[in-house]
């Protein structure tokens, strides 16, 4: 069984090992060292990546107890030079120990399990058995933090089986042989398998991002460390771009975008009617034609069908596009009395449209110029 040297120190960033065998795989190339410190994938943590021998490690398994290393290309047998992907590891060990610190929090506040952990490329989710009030996440976040900042220290103890603990500690599963017991004293206590931080204080940050009901329970979304601060760095930026649109102060902009929906609101609605005044004086000018055919520019789906609809209370057909030829046109096409669709599958089929529907104009869009619409409409309906 492979040596697993994480174990013994998880800030381990390169070793010496042996390959002991390298066997190509659908996936590439299975190679087994005498001695590891690369994680392979369990317990909710994603696996270590790096290299062996300069050939790319990208993916880590366990299997009847022993580790796996996929490998891009073979690597010969004998003396291996190993590195791992520190940076790849370090944003795990504090993903996963900030989980631990905010996991054992909830838990004993709630008297609840936590029964579900994914550390993500982008952030963390886990599962709790209990409904966690929405008022209670900021403070529970502050607390998950002071751990950080009282830089609690992270403790390790293996014991032969889990008949020889005597202390509490969180599991979710029936435990089987050696144990090992990871903790951070006053906020975690857990038998857990994966790599942490020395103490808290290396977490750097967790923050909780949001909060939802989940099978009569609470997933939370979080991020630790760096991921957490890049994050911020981002959000920062993106409101102080957002501040600077609106010439709002950076912590107005909530304020600044509720006044501003509320004037686009108030706009559209003023437009909607001028819009509306706008077809009726369309539909009294065009009273009598049996056929009509507009091309109006910038009308949405929704307005055209609107015109349509409207130039039908009087004619027996009516054509209605907004577009451009360089472009596409939109349209909505109805006839008073009968079946349209017969015109618009021949349409469509013409002129390289697409649409069609039920009950009122059909609606769609044609790749054709205004001329050649034109031309086929005359030729085919008036």
């Amino acid at each position: 069984m492979t040596e697993r040297l994480y174990k013994l120190d998880a800030f381990m960033k390169s070793f010496d090992a042996s390959v002991l065998s390298c066997t190509e795989g659908d996936r590439g190339f299975i190679v087994v060292l005498d001695r590891s410190a690369f994680y392979p994938t369990g317990g909710g943590q994603p696996n270590d990546t790096g290299y062996i021998n300069g050939v790319r490690v990208t993916d880590v398994f366990e299997k009847d107890g022993e580790v796996y290393h996929l490998c891009d290309c073979a690597v010969s047998l004998g003396k291996a030079e190993c590195e791992i992907d520190f940076a790849r590891r370090f944003d795990h060990m504090q993903q996963h120990s900030g989980e631990h610190i905010i996991s054992g929090l909830i838990c004993r506040e709630y008297s609840c399990e936590n029964v579900g952990f994914h550390l993500g490329a982008d952030s963390v989710f886990i599962d709790f058995s209990a409904v966690i009030p929405s008022e209670d996440i900021s403070r529970l976040e502050l607390l998950a933090n002071e751990a950080i900042w009282s830089n609690v220290p992270f403790k390790e103890t293996y014991y032969p089986s889990s008949a020889d603990i005597d202390i509490d500690y969180r599991s979710k599963k029936e435990l089987k042989g050696e144990v090992r017991i990871t903790e951070f004293p006053g906020y975690d206590r857990c038998a857990c398998c994966g790599t942490h931080v020395k103490a808290a204080g290396q977490v750097g940050i967790i923050k909780l991002l949001s909060a939802s009901k989940l099978r009569g329970g609470t997933r939370l979304e979080l991020m630790c460390g760096k991921r957490a601060f890049d994050y911020l760095s981002l959000i920062n930026s993106c409101n102080t771009e957002i501040s600077r649109e609106l010439s709002a102060k950076p912590t107005e902009t909530p304020e600044a975008v509720r006044r501003i929906r509320d004037e686009l609101g108030a706009a559209k609605y003023r437009a909607y009617g001028l819009e509306d005044k706008y077809f009726a004086l369309l539909s009294e000018k065009l009273l009598g034609e049996k056929t009509v055919i507009l091309f109006e520019e910038g009308l949405s789906p929704d307005s055209l069908r609107k015109l349509c609809t409207m130039l039908l209370e009087n004619a027996e057909y009516a054509f209605c596009f907004s577009g451009t030829d360089e472009g596409a046109y939109k349209y909505a096409i109805g006839k008073k009395d009968g079946d349209i669709m017969p015109f618009i599958k021949a349409f469509n089929s013409a002129l390289s449209g697409k649409g069609g529907g039920r009950n009122g104009p059909a609606q769609g869009n044609v790749s054709a110029g205004r001329a050649e619409i034109e031309a086929y409409i005359k030729a085919n309906v008036m």
